[in-house]
């Protein structure tokens, strides 16, 4: 996702003030709802809940634990981030929910069977939430498919023709993604016998996530022509782009930064550039035309998929990108998409054609601020070449 880390401030502490918001609502919710059956010691026993609440969504796995706070993050840290992400989000949804709800249904009503009918039905729709974080946090999070697309790629020299491209992306290693979620979604990559394998960015989410126990398992990607990546955002922030860049060419991982490497299939050379992340609202892919190379079909790697614009105008044939989760959210109401990553960005997930260039965006794998998905499941892409 495309944060500044003042920016991920901010989102912060707004999700917070939501966040401590439902625990407050909880509290005068169960209180009332209580009052008649235990009388005075309701508001003792709606507190007591309000305040385990509270106290889940204090330490919650949204923001990721500190690790002074939890150096080992054993199973029991983990168990505990994630009944914590699953509280934060169902308790803060039910409570919008009900903030809304209630200026829908309830407002202007005096007549108190239809009053009570349409609480009854807002309080069952709160309960919604609950079951869509419960999914999200222990099921969806952990659903990896391999998704194949074909790219009709005009004017595609013929030994280039049923090539393939294995791409993993944005793994967030960490808390929620460990080690053997690395190691699975390369054997599922290995299984795709691609020619070429990419990864395309954001392997840790911040400073102190296990980089190189990601390289390590990274490393043991398999295709014929190699292992090549770029850099995503979450590189820059955590200031290790130049250690990941030397680590990785230890162990076969190259990372293409601000370069390009001539693939040689039979008579056909695909060139391979990749890009540092480009930041959002700049001037994307400077000097990026001198990576071109003439009579080959020219594939870019960009984390960041707002670049294909300017890509396309330049003259490559083909942007692998990833950076949105495809919403790692996504829901349908009445036929729409609701997906968090269209508020900023038009290329969201899948495929985008603009003239002879096309863009893919993966969905990726893991998870940042919440450790859930929803209706965009992990993904490892393999992405074959067609003429158009």
């Amino acid at each position: 996702m495309d944060f500044t880390p003042i920016g991920m401030k901010l989102a912060t502490w707004t999700a917070q003030c939501v966040l401590v918001g439902s625990q407050v609502h909880l509290f005068v919710w169960a209180k009332r709802a209580l009052q008649p059956r235990l009388g005075p010691s309701a508001k003792y026993v709606a507190g007591g809940a309000a305040l385990i609440g509270l106290s889940l969504v204090l330490s919650s796995a949204i923001y990721s634990l500190d690790d002074w706070l939890w150096p080992e993050r054993g199973e029991a840290a983990s168990l505990w981030r994630y009944l914590a992400a699953f509280w934060a989000a169902g308790s803060a949804g039910a409570y919008l929910i009900w903030l809304v709800g209630s200026r829908v249904l309830l407002s202007g009503e005096s007549d108190h069977g239809t009053n009570y009918g349409r609480r009854r039905l807002l309080q069952a729709t709160a309960v919604a939430p609950f079951a869509a974080a419960g999914y999200g946090v222990f099921i969806g999070r952990d659903r990896f498919e391999v998704i194949e697309k074909e790219l009709s790629i005009p004017h595609l020299a013929t030994d280039l023709v049923g090539r393939t491209i294995v791409q993993i992306t944005d793994l967030h290693s960490g808390p929620y993604f460990t080690r053997s979620d690395v190691a699975r979604a390369v054997s599922m990559a290995n299984e795709c016998r691609a020619d070429i394998a990419v990864v395309t960015g954001d392997l840790i989410s911040q400073p102190g996530d296990p980089l190189e126990e990601c390289i390590q398992e990274l490393a043991k990607l398999r295709s014929d022509a190699g292992i090549f990546a770029c850099m995503g955002n979450h590189e820059e922030y955590s200031e290790c782009r130049g250690y990941t860049t030397d680590y990785a060419l230890d162990r076969g991982v190259r990372f293409l930064r601000h370069r390009a490497v001539q693939l040689r299939f039979g008579d056909a050379v695909l060139n391979l550039a990749g890009v540092d992340y480009q930041r959002k609202d700049r001037s994307y892919l400077p000097n990026a035309s001198s990576l071109l190379e003439p009579d080959a079909l020219n594939v870019l790697l960009s984390h960041n998929p707002d670049v294909f614009p300017k890509a396309a105008e330049l003259g490559y044939d083909l942007v692998v990108s990833g950076h949105t989760h495809g919403g790692q959210i996504t829901l349908e109401i009445v036929e729409q998409t609701v997906n968090p990553g269209r508020f900023y960005t038009p290329f969201v997930v899948g495929g985008y054609e603009i003239g002879s260039s096309r863009l893919y965006v993966s969905r990726g794998l893991g998870t940042i601020n919440l450790p859930m998905r929803i209706g965009a499941l992990p993904e490892v892409s393999l992405l074959r070449l067609a003429p158009a």
